[in-house]
């Protein structure tokens, strides 16, 4: 490997998205500098945070229509039943809730955690409460769409947190996505929902670190009981 393709791999690629905020943190660094120096050091930690924050690394993600991929980087605050949002259209049957929390320092691309045409996309306006709250499925701003996968409708919803202001989301109906293929980003602090079916055997535990697009958290056709696990 070229000393090039070694600087190329130590470096994570940034999403357009963040452009716009990435150049205002080192507008902002200069004139806070020139106000003050040691202002001007804080801003530039602040400006390397939001370089780090719109980081948009490759993944390597299983291709396989059994498998349900995690649609985000962070920890797996809820798995348990729950009634997909009614803008969705599910009707009031629980399904099975796997919910990613990402925070500020996770990498908040979000990626498909199934192949399908996407039937649906509902935007919500809501509150702002802590993501890892269970009521913020419900009372947040969020907005929710529905993956036609091989293994039946599977609702994927993107929920605003505490600090995030703005949900992004490229994906609109019909389009087709790919496993792990972004659809979309949330900015600065949030969470992912997924709603799976009963024949989905959940792969993931409480607690448990996922990675977007990379992490298995379920599987079609397994057997349906909660993975063992040891926190060492």
């Amino acid at each position: 490997m070229s000393l090039v393709d070694t600087i190329r791999k130590t470096f994570v690629p940034i999403h357009r998205e963040g452009y716009p905020f990435i150049a205002a943190f080192a507008a902002a660094t200069v004139l806070l500098g020139l106000l003050w120096g040691p202002l001007f050091w804080i801003g530039l930690i602040l400006t390397a945070w939001c370089v780090y924050f719109y980081r948009d690394p490759e993944r390597v993600t299983p291709v396989d229509d059994r498998l349900v991929i995690s649609p985000a980087d962070g920890v797996v605050s809820y798995v348990g039943p729950a009634v997909p949002p009614s803008e969705l259209g599910m009707g009031p049957a629980e399904m099975t809730r796997v919910s990613v929390f990402m925070n500020v320092f996770s990498c908040h691309i979000n990626r498909a955690p199934v192949r399908g045409r996407v039937s649906k996309v509902e935007h919500k306006p809501g509150r702002f409460l802590n993501a890892e709250l269970d009521k913020a499925s419900s009372e947040n701003e969020r907005n929710g769409l529905v993956i036609e996968s091989p293994y039946g409708p599977i609702p994927v919803v993107q929920i605003a947190g505490l600090v995030a202001r703005r949900i992004v989301c490229w994906t609109e109906a019909p389009d087709a996505l790919a496993v792990g293929e972004r659809f979309g980003l949330i900015r600065f602090g949030s969470r992912v929902d997924v709603y799976l079916p009963d024949n989905a055997a959940v792969r993931v535990a409480i607690g448990q670190t996922a990675v977007g697009g990379e992490t298995v958290i379920a599987e079609f056709g397994g057997e349906r009981s909660q993975p063992v696990v040891r926190v060492s």
